[in-house]
């Protein structure tokens, strides 16, 4: 039988640990599913676990690109799938594990992109506008007529913003609107635990005090110094760029601090709202991560 299983879920709630325990128990490797933890140098900042933390498990599709390079969901679909695939041949559970919701679904759902015929006119035209005018332009495009769908995709990923605007202008409808048609790749259960909005604020917290205090500032420094520009869609992640502002004079040091709290906070909301919608999504209390592995392993293996 090929089935997934899925450790989703907000940024700090503890998502890494519950799926090395779960990989443990299942005989699994861990997917990661996270767009930062892809990029080579990117530590800190990303919480990017630890051979420690990793407990003997493998772990795939953690530090698989330079952080100059651009990588969209098609990209990693296009390297992650083939991985799942392996690891199944071997007869070991793949274990999902990341907060990119998109990542997550672009494994477990083919998808249609919405029930309305290409037209390679338009798609042509808005490709001419990415290649003469940029990516930024296009994308701004997208955020004028559907802002929803330009919230969930990245200015790199041209290929989704000219399907969203192909979409919207054939139809006068936000890609947003319309039936995506997903069609399940793999039978799976999904975990997320379910904090008090407060709790998780405060665990968001208290790991950005954690990540200044090991260094995400040198981090950033030490990138920028090596030649990743400030531009680069790795240094757009939440942390990464409200250091590059600091270090342009634009913030004081607790006003950067005090900032990516916020913008966290704003992300694990947006991250509870994609996932409730997740089917097969079962909801975890707050507790140790042995008996919360042990509840997993009872509805996976469907005791």
């Amino acid at each position: 039988m090929k089935k997934l299983l899925v450790i989703c879920g907000a940024t700090a709630s503890g998502k890494t640990a519950l799926a090395v325990e779960c990989a443990k128990r299942l005989g699994g490797e861990v997917v990661s599913c996270d767009a930062l933890l892809v990029y080579r140098g990117l530590d800190i900042g990303t919480a990017k676990p630890t051979a420690e933390e990793r407990g003997g498990i493998p772990h795939h599709m953690i530090d698989v690109v330079e952080p100059n390079e651009n990588f969209s969901v098609s990209d990693f679909e296009r390297l992650a799938l083939p991985v799942v695939e392996e690891i199944l041949a071997r007869g070991k559970v793949p274990v999902l594990c990341g907060g990119t919701g998109f990542y997550v679904k672009s494994l477990l759902f083919s998808h249609g992109y919405g029930n309305v015929a290409a037209d390679r006119t338009l798609r042509e035209k808005y490709e001419r506008i990415a290649a003469e005018e940029g990516k930024a332009k296009l994308h701004a495009m997208l955020r004028a007529v559907d802002p929803e769908s330009a919230q969930a995709l990245h200015e790199n990923d041209v290929k989704r913003v000219t399907r969203a605007l192909e979409i919207y202008e054939l139809t006068g409808k936000k890609k947003s609107e319309q039936n995506d048609g997903e069609f399940p790749r793999y039978e799976y259960d999904a975990f997320a635990f379910d904090y008090p909005r407060g709790q998780l604020y405060a665990r968001i917290d208290a790991r950005t005090d954690e990540m200044l205090r090991r260094g995400l500032t040198e981090e950033v420094k030490g990138l920028l110094h090596d030649g990743v520009h400030e531009e680069a869609q790795c240094m757009q992640g939440i942390g990464y760029k409200e250091v590059v502002q600091f270090l342009k004079n634009e913030y004081l040091y607790s006003t950067m601090s005090d900032i990516i709290k916020q913008n966290t906070r704003r992300y694990a909301k947006r991250q509870l709202t994609f996932f409730k919608k997740l089917p097969n999504l079962h909801y975890l209390r707050p507790q140790d991560v042995q008996q919360a592995a042990k509840e997993v392993i009872g509805i996976y293996d469907g005791e």
